[in-house]
């Protein structure tokens, strides 16, 4: 049997799972202790355990016998373990490791030929190592090429279709034919409607069938292409642990970005030079605990690798919240090898931050472990040269550094957000999206109006996505506007409005050909299922776009932008004289309305950046003067605050369902609250 071949065949294939868990299980363990992560890797390493046995690998049973031992006094234990428990569960952890990827290539059992009637096919084991890039490559390029050649199949299926609707029509019109010719011609025309319809339906579920496992090899094959970057965390966090614990310092790792998917052989490199970074973090940066308290820190300091995805480049961030890099060190470290003349004139920082890249340069007083040698930083300039990408070094005296690394990518992949605009189907990533908003043709309007889009208490820019696509052309006809895309940009958050949203799919992102004349909104391309070339937006370069608009349609840069006058709206006297002094203090021009119906009047006739209304008055309320004010096209980007003294949630409720950007309590009136709420939403020339 395939058993007796290789004995330990799925028993490798459990183990390495149960390793990778035990990994990350003792990490979550350091830096969050309690009952359930023990209870966790309790149940992996018995599982562990038992399996080692079964399969006789007495080496690894033990250990994880050992492991038990250590958690099991703490399974009700709130409190976090012992630094010499810890040690020894990260000691075991690797030996078990250690023993695994020995049985990783068994030797080879000879055996006898078994008969073919008897031989069952075996499962295949799950691939421990990243095909070929290159290969990987061609095979998707086939899968493309295939899936256009389907195009014409797809056509045939459609033709048989009309071929089998005419022979049937055709038997319908030889029905009432009474010649002697007419019986033998409809039925051979009712024979022959049956053999299409039939042929039809098996021609038709035949292409399905291949559209199905062609999808089927694709997702399969960019599995292997692209790896999810969560792959690297578990060794960088290892990386953090091991340094802190060289160096007697408390560190608390965190990641963002887990979710991100790219070639294995650039996240190889990459988790390489990463592992340099955040040990010389933990090394250069992190003070001790006494120095951080002392300093207003918390005793532990906080290492965070963040990796995000900026147009077709991918992003690596490695933040500590130490004390930055030593200037003084580092210069007097570059006058000694000879990189900066002894008395010369300070260099800039960003100058001597360069040099930190350089190979040689260390601030460490003394050579340990983990730092004094001077060759981290000049490894991620060797992967960052290897891809064809930058480093960017950053420092805050006192308060931590940052080290970024930028390359391009070749495949990317990712869920995107599929709508359509001048009659263009184009792709946003999903994970940019904030919220998806339907408009109405009067809201559309008054968007494209005023170039702005009020949600969520934000007045946020706002730009037709066919403008952008088609800048310097004549936008082709559409439906019009029917939904905007509010998007997290670099700089804060922007609106876009398109004809439709097509829902959203999974899909792997190519760079554009270097010659390819593109807007610089379209940041790669994919591929759709039947083949065709689908755009992909670059959020960057969409919000850049959509602020050039913003800026270059009024004559004042944003920047320096006059505010609009504010409408004050209030029946009391005392009240609109509080607010018109708080505003007009602030630098705020400040209109006054006694009434809703007053208000309204004056809001017809200026422009104006808020409005801010009492809600109990005579005639038109607070609540009914926002509702009107939404409904009118050219006044509903216009925010408006309700200043009340109702403080229960219903009133609050109604207040947002009326379209209201913000509530404040009198009673719980708060200036500076007040006017961060203006600040934040008025409306500028």
């Amino acid at each position: 049997m395939a058993d007796g071949k290789d004995p330990l065949r799925y028993f490798r294939i459990e183990a390495r799972e149960l390793v990778d868990q035990i990994s990350a299980g003792v990490l979550d363990l350091d830096q969050r202790a309690g009952p359930e992560p023990v209870a966790k890797l309790l149940r992996f390493a018995h599982t562990l355990k038992g399996a080692a046995r079964v399969v006789k690998q007495k080496d690894i049973a033990d250990r994880a016998h050992a492991f038990e031992e250590i958690l099991v006094p703490h399974r009700a234990d709130a409190g976090p373990l012992a630094a010499e428990e810890m040690r020894e569960l990260l000691r075991l952890n690797d030996e078990i490791a250690a023993h695994v990827a020995l049985m990783e290539k068994p030797p080879p059992v000879e055996t006898a030929p078994e008969p073919a009637a008897a031989h069952e096919p075996e499962p295949a084991e799950p691939i421990t190592h990243r095909a070929a890039t290159q290969d990987l490559d061609e095979l998707l390029d086939a899968i493309g090429e295939t899936n256009t050649r389907m195009a014409p199949l797809r056509a045939g299926c459609a033709t048989v279709e009309r071929l089998q609707r005419s022979a049937a029509n055709l038997a319908d019109q030889l029905r009432h034919d009474r010649g002697a010719a007419g019986g033998p011609a409809r039925a051979a025309a009712v024979r022959l409607a049956g053999e299409l319809g039939s042929a039809g339906r098996r021609f038709t579920d035949a292409v399905d069938q291949i559209e199905r496992e062609l999808d089927e090899v694709r997702a399969k094959a960019e599995g292997l292409r692209l790896v999810p970057v969560s792959s690297v965390f578990t060794a960088l966090r290892r990386a953090v642990r091991d340094a802190a614990d060289a160096e007697g310092r408390r560190v608390r790792f965190s990641a963002r970005g887990a979710g991100i998917r790219m070639g294995a052989h650039l996240l190889g490199p990459v988790s390489g030079a990463f592992l340099h970074v955040v040990r010389n973090a933990v090394a250069h940066g992190i003070e001790p605990a006494d120095v951080r308290l002392a300093a207003g820190k918390p005793a532990e300091g906080t290492v965070t690798v963040e990796v995000e995805r900026r147009g077709r480049f991918a992003v690596f961030r490695c933040v500590d919240d130490g004390r930055g890099f030593d200037l003084d060190a580092l210069r007097r470290t570059a006058e000694d090898r000879g990189l900066l003349p002894p008395g010369g004139p300070p260099p800039d920082v960003d100058d001597l931050l360069r040099l930190v890249l350089q190979g040689g340069i260390s601030t460490s007083p003394s050579v340990t472990e983990v730092a004094g040698r001077g060759i981290g930083m000049d490894a991620v300039r060797d992967v960052a040269d290897q891809l064809h990408g930058e480093v960017t070094v950053r420092s805050r005296p006192g308060h931590g550094a940052t080290v970024e690394l930028m390359f391009p990518l070749a495949l990317l992949a990712m869920t995107g957000l599929i709508v359509e605009a001048g009659g263009t189907v184009a792709t946003l990533p999903l994970d940019t999206v904030r919220a998806c908003v339907r408009l109405g043709a009067g809201e559309a309007t008054a968007a494209v109006a005023s170039g702005r889009l009020v949600h969520e208490d934000t007045a946020a820019p706002f730009l037709p996505l066919a403008e952008a696509l088609y800048a310097g052309s004549a936008v082709p006809d559409s439906p019009g506007i029917g939904a905007a895309v509010v998007v997290n940009g670099p700089s804060g958050v922007f609106a876009i409005g398109v004809d439709r949203l097509a829902g959203t799919s999974a899909l792997v992102a190519r760079p554009l050909p270097d010659l390819t004349p593109a807007s610089p909104v379209i940041g790669s391309v994919a591929v759709d299922a039947d083949g065709n070339p689908r755009l992909v937006l670059d959020p960057a370069g969409l919000a850049e776009e959509v602020l050039r608009r913003h800026r270059s349609d009024r004559p004042v840069a944003a920047a320096q932008a006059e505010p609009l006058p504010i409408l004050v709206v209030d029946d009391s006297l005392t009240t609109r004289m509080l607010e018109r002094s708080i505003l007009e203090s602030a630098g705020y021009e400040v209109d006054l309305a006694a009434s809703g119906e007053e208000g309204l009047e004056k809001a017809r006739s200026r422009s104006y950046g808020l409005f801010l209304t009492d809600i109990d008055m005579p005639g038109i309320d607070g609540f009914t003067f926002v509702e009107r004010t939404r409904a009118d096209p050219l006044l509903a980007v216009v925010p408006a605050i309700l200043v009340s003294s109702r403080a229960s949630a219903a009133d609050r409720d109604r207040g947002r369902a009326a379209g209201a950007s913000a509530y404040v309590v009198k009673g719980e009136f708060d200036q500076e609250q007040l006017l961060d709420h203006i600040r934040r939403l008025v409306v500028r020339s």
